[in-house]
């Protein structure tokens, strides 16, 4: 890539560099833990091709590790975006509500990313006439409160009634870019504080694996050229809880 480079005229793709964001939110781990010794995991891919793994481990019966991590490679006409990102972190959980069918979680962790997109702008007969090629490491810290419910709604499917559950996640993410180079050349770095509320809904296929659906936005707080709220959270996913305790 990087010979191919030398040979295209670079020119200035500000708005295409601006429509898009360095840092891509990833969806936030919501494992609904109640009990020492559960295991909480999901895979979640995006309609742009970001897969996200999320897992979870309940120390004891209010203290949870989490690690996750996210993936991306979009390859597109006009642009490509490749993403990497992986984070750690532990949190407290409790249940609480008339039947304890209310999980209240609350996390906070690191992490780190990478991050390459290179734009392409062409002419009037889709001649390649430039080029602007981002490379670029970050770092993060989160914190994150979530909500959801076990109540259990019923969703009619096909001849079946399946149950429903629902949730909220809000997470803070404080991101800065490190190595950040833009046709090679070494940049400012860039740092923002996201604001990234997210809502989701799970449809009980058995008691361990659950199909989730996720939808959420992306706020900067500070203004930023590269690093700035130019994505939102949408994806599909499976999630499993496993040695959860048997209900009384």
């Amino acid at each position: 890539m990087d010979k191919f480079l030398r040979f295209v005229p670079i020119v200035p793709l500000a708005l295409l560099a601006g429509c898009s964001s360095i840092y891509m939110p990833s969806v936030p781990n919501t494992p609904m833990l109640t009990t020492q010794g559960e295991i909480g995991a999901g895979a979640h891919i995006s309609l742009k091709g970001n897969f996200n793994f999320n897992s979870a481990y309940a120390v004891s019966n209010h203290f949870a590790v989490m690690a996750n991590g996210a993936s991306m490679n979009n390859e597109r006409h006009k642009k490509d975006v490749k993403n990497k990102m992986i984070e750690f972190g532990a949190g407290y959980f409790d249940t609480f509500g008339p039947d304890n069918n209310r999980i209240l979680e609350i996390y906070g962790g690191f992490g780190s990313g990478k991050n390459e997109r290179l734009f392409r702008e062409f002419d009037d007969n889709e001649l390649l006439i430039g080029t602007d090629f981002q490379k670029s490491k970050y770092d993060k810290k989160f914190i994150q409160v979530n909500y959801s419910s076990k109540k259990k709604d019923n969703l009619h499917l096909f001849g079946t009634d399946f149950g429903l559950n629902f949730g909220t996640a809000l997470r803070m993410s404080f991101v800065k870019t490190n190595d950040f180079y833009r046709n090679g050349i070494l940049q400012a770095n860039e740092d923002n504080i996201f604001i990234e509320p997210v809502f989701f809904t799970r449809m009980i296929l058995s008691d361990e694996v659950q199909l989730q659906y996720t939808t959420g936005s992306n706020f900067g707080l500070k203004d930023r050229k590269f690093l700035n709220a130019g994505h939102s959270v949408f994806s599909v996913g499976v999630v499993v809880n496993l040695g959860r305790a048997p209900k009384k």
